[in-house]
């Protein structure tokens, strides 16, 4: 006489004759549902990032830290379009923490990143990438401002940055900037190169400090020493002082 789950009596309302087995379907439903549909989504891609920086003085040490979710249990990194002998050797008591540490940075650890973490049995996605840049590889490069490094308020300026040693290309570098601008060279005579940025517009409110390296086309991320610091000047400005500063 009975069909399905259901007691007859139970579709009276306000009945409590559930059967025991509908019960326990219902719990099972409500308690791992949630579960199971977070088990089965994609896995959020984790973050890389480098400390102190991810532009690193040659011989100087620096840690690739990749991060996901609390449930990580496994985590790789590996190089865009080269090999890296490197990251196998790394303890796996680093690895699993998602540590990449580097004692001494060289030129067989420049290049651009990506990571992953395994959370069960599924792969995240990769992470956004991360340039890595060793610099001191090369003689520093020179930096000017034309036709003065004194800018009006408002007002645009050019910078030069040139080497004689003729690089494929300059970096230029604003401090507390994390983006970069890139170029290529100009030859010039006696086997020099040069490149010409262009910074601006110009506000009082803020200080304009600027570096720039020079680097080889066939290794990007592998640049020069610093140029001297070039720091423009609005006049009236007023910028906070930062500490240690005369």
């Amino acid at each position: 006489m009975h069909r399905g789950l259901i007691h007859p009596r139970s579709r009276a309302v306000g009945g409590d004759a559930m059967t025991p087995i509908l019960m326990v379907l219902i719990y099972v439903g409500l308690s791992l549902g949630p579960r199971s549909h977070v088990q089965a989504g994609t896995v959020p891609k984790p973050t890389l990032w480098a400390e102190p920086g991810s532009v690193i003085t040659q011989g100087s040490p620096v840690t690739l830290r990749c991060q996901g979710s609390l449930e990580a249990q496994e985590y790789r990194l590996y190089p865009e379009k080269k090999a890296a002998s490197w990251i196998s050797q790394i303890s796996q008591e680093f690895v699993k923490k998602g540590h990449f540490p580097i004692q001494s940075i060289a030129e067989e650890h420049a290049g651009r990143y990506r990571c992953q973490y395994r959370r069960l049995t599924r792969w995240s996605k990769p992470s956004d990438p991360l340039e890595l840049v060793m610099t001191g590889a090369y003689i520093k490069p020179t930096l000017s401002a034309l036709p003065s490094p004194v800018v009006t308020p408002g007002g645009n300026v050019t910078l030069q940055c040139g080497s004689q040693v003729a690089p494929d290309g300059f970096t230029l570098c604003k401090e507390e900037d994390e983006h970069p601008q890139r170029l290529n060279s100009q030859p010039c005579t006696r086997g020099s190169s040069r490149a010409v940025f262009s910074a601006g517009p110009l506000s009082p409110s803020r200080r304009w400090t600027y570096r720039c390296y020079g680097y080889y086309s066939h290794s990007p991320y592998v640049w020069s020493s610093p140029s001297d610091v070039l720091e423009l000047r609005v006049p009236g400005e007023k910028f906070t002082t930062l500490p240690g500063d005369p």
